[in-house]
């Protein structure tokens, strides 16, 4: 379908372990449309980071078949993935990944240097004003709090205006007032470049945000939810 910009079937992922192979995901089928935002609940271990992984292909599928825009994951060398993510996808973590030797606008301005925009540090500075950091532009992952760090990897993934935006989650290491504040830029990101958003979360608070809930538990999808009527 036209409107389809993740498509999972039958899904599988296995990973090996001390004690042999471990089977994270078995037979996960999943759709996510266009302009959707999708949370990803369950219990720590049910799989919900690896699926969010192999949405971004950041992990292989050991069988089936993952599709992001039409175009078939599975089938990509490492080099083609990380271009199909440098031009469609953006990523946050929940440890922020940012560059210690490199400032909030460095940070922001690399991958679309990258990408080969010229200019990256322009669009850089606009992502920091947006997440309301203009005064931390010239400033070190070390000088600054959790909150703004998240800010900066917020900006960061926002800055190449990805269709795709994927988050693991985004606000478990902060307290609650940062928290709620990363859970509205967020959202503000996605409504402002019209992305669709998959995110990894245990907070209820920001799942209830979310057009769709997706349950899992031991690696399969276990339910899911619509939060709101599609508008």
């Amino acid at each position: 379908m036209a409107d389809l910009i993740l498509s999972l079937t039958d899904v599988t992922l296995t990973l090996d372990g001390n004690a042999g192979p471990v089977e994270i995901l078995h037979g996960i089928s999943l759709d996510v449309h266009r302009g959707e935002t999708l949370g990803l609940v369950g219990p720590s271990g049910s799989g919900k980071s690896s699926l969010l992984m192999l949405m971004g292909g950041l992990e292989r599928a050991s069988s089936g078949q993952v599709l992001a825009l039409d175009q078939d994951l599975t089938r990509m060398n490492e080099d083609a993935l990380a271009r199909f993510r440098r031009a469609y996808m953006g990523v946050v973590f929940q440890s922020f990944h940012l560059i210690p030797t490199m400032t909030a606008l460095e940070n922001v301005a690399t991958p679309l240097e990258l990408a080969g925009h010229r200019d990256a540090f322009e669009r850089a500075a606009e992502e920091l004003h947006a997440v309301g950091l203009d005064a931390r532009k010239d400033h070190y992952p070390s000088q600054m709090s959790g909150g703004e760090q998240q800010r900066v990897a917020l900006a960061r993934a926002a800055a190449p205006r990805p269709q795709i935006l994927l988050a693991d989650e985004p606000t478990g290491n902060l307290d609650g007032a940062n928290g709620a504040a990363i859970m509205d830029l967020l959202f503000g990101l996605r409504d402002r470049h019209g992305a669709t958003l998959v995110l990894v979360t245990h907070a209820a608070e920001l799942a209830a945000r979310c057009d769709r809930v997706v349950r899992l538990a031991d690696g399969r999808i276990a339910g899911e939810d619509a939060r709101r009527a599609a508008e």
